[in-house]
C-alpha cells in the first residue's frame, strides 16, 4: 500500500538509485486546474504507447494498476485502444525537450508519480501546464468529427488517451 511519507525507491532499466516521498494521497490532492479524465490505471488497461511502457518498473506502482494492463516487451500498436501508432522513440522526446526533471520516460511517468503522490513544484508546473496545452487536439476532434464518430482521427484520439484527456468525445 501507498502512503504519505512512503519512500519510493527506483531502480530500472531507465533510472537507478532514484527515490522520493509521497507528498499526498494516491489520486488526491491535484494541483488546481489539473483534472485528467482518466487515472494511469485506466490509460494502461485501455491501451497507451503501443503496449510499451512501464514494462520494466512495474514495482514502483500499484499492482492493481498492471492486472489487467496491455503490456508487451516490443511496441505493438494493436494494443492501443484506437489500434494506430501513436508515439514517437524516446530519442525524439529527449531532443524536442520533452524529457522534464527526474523523469526519464516522459509525460506519463510523471503522471503516475504525481498521481500516485509525489509533488515536485517546478517539475509540476511545466507538466501540468503542458498537460494543459495538449487540449487543443481536444478542440481539434471537436470541430472535424461528427461526435462518437470514433474512427474520426483516431491517432488523435489516441494521444489524447496517452495523456488522460477522454478521447471519446
Amino acid at each position: 500500500m501507498h502512503e504519505i511519507g512512503d519512500i519510493i525507491r527506483v531502480n530500472d532499466k531507465m533510472q537507478r538509485g532514484y527515490s522520493y516521498r509521497l507528498e499526498a494521497s494516491i489520486g488526491e490532492d491535484f494541483a488546481d486546474g489539473f483534472y485528467p479524465d482518466l487515472t494511469p490505471r485506466q490509460m494502461l488497461e485501455m491501451g497507451v504507447f503501443e503496449g510499451k511502457y512501464l514494462n520494466d518498473c512495474k514495482q514502483e506502482f500499484p499492482t492493481d494498476w498492471f492486472s489487467k494492463a496491455k503490456i508487451s516487451a516490443h511496441p505493438d500498436e494493436t494494443l492501443n485502444y484506437f489500434q494506430t501508432k501513436s508515439r514517437q522513440p524516446l530519442s525524439v522526446w529527449r531532443e524536442k525537450g520533452w524529457i522534464i526533471g527526474p523523469d526519464p520516460r516522459g509525460w506519463f511517468q510523471w503522471y503516475c508519480r504525481y498521481y500516485l503522490g509525489r509533488r515536485l513544484d517546478s517539475v509540476d508546473e511545466v507538466q501540468i501546464k503542458r498537460w494543459r496545452n495538449f487540449s487543443r487536439h481536444a478542440g481539434q476532434i471537436k470541430k472535424n468529427c461528427e461526435p462518437g464518430d470514433l474512427s474520426c482521427r483516431p491517432r488523435q484520439r489516441q494521444a489524447l488517451l496517452q495523456w488522460a484527456y477522454d478521447p471519446f468525445i
